[in-house]
């Protein structure tokens, strides 16, 4: 059966984080997601007695993002993360806009820079890969968009294909399933709301309870290559509402 795991980032507003990992693991959640917030700082004891909290949920850490930053400038520290923490999939989160490139060939050279960022991280046996946002679907003077030059300029490159945000950019998450559904290895599940619903939680909903149709998503993914579906909400309201709702929907699936 699949499983839904938890994008960490969505409860940086309820701390304490011990809490949180006790509160997932009763819901019924059996993995995480880790991001830079959490562990970048974190000096080697500190990150082992972060995975013996996991461990003491019954939780694992299988995918986790890391800034473009950390992966160039901070490679032995990444890797020491992730070998403690226990980490098999690595994915670049986000480009500050500052940082966007704003033709084919600026992208299409950002594939290449996070091709050569991958390298250590491949030859350390893991995967490595991109995940998007809404900006990687609006059309380029050329016809092409980001997302395509990206994939492009990175052939060895994963995709963390976060559905809901391809969907924000004005595109359709199943065409991108068909085309490159061999480099999906990890999935962000999120719902939208209605429009005009939820303006507190900038717009996004529970799992199962948004217009996002993840039980068609769900079926279609399947024959991609993911290997771990990733709950996420960028702003929730109520943290124990988001676990147990988006849980409860995920499994009716």
């Amino acid at each position: 059966m699949t499983t839904l795991g938890f994008q960490l980032y969505s409860a940086r507003n309820f701390p304490p984080l011990s809490e949180i990992l006790k509160k997932l693991s009763k819901a019924g959640y059996r993995e995480v997601e880790g991001y830079g917030g959490i562990y970048a700082t974190m000096d080697d004891a500190a990150l082992t007695q972060f995975r013996a909290e996991l461990d003491a949920n019954g939780l694992t850490m299988p995918t986790g993002h890391f800034g473009i930053d950390m992966l160039e400038k901070e490679t032995d520290r990444a890797l020491a993360v992730a070998r403690i923490l226990g980490i098999e999939a690595v994915y670049c989160p986000y480009l500050l806009p500052d940082q966007r490139p704003s033709d084919a060939a600026g992208w299409f050279a950002f594939g290449q820079r996070l091709q050569a960022a991958s390298k250590p991280f491949r030859d350390a046996g893991l995967t490595f890969g991109w995940h998007n946002h809404d900006f990687e679907f609006h059309t380029l003077a050329d016809g092409s968009t980001p997302q395509e030059q990206i994939l492009a300029g990175g052939p060895e490159l994963s995709w963390e294909a976060d559905i809901a945000w391809i969907i924000r950019g004005g595109a359709d998450p199943f065409a991108w399933i068909e085309s490159y559904g061999k480099r999906i290895t990890a999935v962000h599940v999120k719902d939208i709301a209605p429009s005009g619903q939820n303006a507190n939680e900038d717009g996004w909903a529970d799992l199962g309870h948004g217009t996002v149709e993840w039980q068609k998503l769900i079926a279609a993914l399947k024959n991609t290559s993911v290997k771990h579906f990733v709950l996420e909400h960028d702003n929730p309201s109520d943290i124990d509402r988001l676990m147990e709702r988006s849980i409860a929907s995920f499994n009716a699936y």
